[in-house]
């Protein structure tokens, strides 16, 4: 029992901290100024998208901290509050896609 919770606070700090970097690219695409590093972000951002259809919607780190969680909460698997966690994808995809819609406008 006790080397599963600390796989599961393994799976959820992992995850956790993949979706600040995400967040924080996502940031970066939407901010004013066209570097280096928002091109990163855009690949970032593939990758994630990639992950995601690979995951059939899902992170792929959920199936694995669902071996150690029977939670049916949506922040089982993150440290998230759980209406952040039920809504991340529309939250996130949406700020996303405004960016990249941004970027486009800046880029020609």
């Amino acid at each position: 029992m006790k080397g599963e919770v600390q796989k599961l606070v393994f799976v959820k700090t992992l995850h956790t901290a993949i979706w600040g970097i995400m967040v924080a690219a996502i940031c970066c695409i939407l901010s004013g100024a066209v570097t280096t590093v928002t091109y990163i972000s855009v690949g970032l951002m593939v990758f994630e998208g990639l992950a995601l259809v690979v995951g059939r919607g899902s992170c792929p780190l959920t199936p694995i901290a669902r071996q150690y969680s029977d939670s049916q909460k949506a922040n089982f698997d993150i440290y998230l509050p759980e209406w952040v966690a039920r809504h991340n994808k529309t939250i996130f995809g949406a700020l996303l896609v405004i960016g990249l819609v941004l970027l486009a406008f800046r880029l020609s």
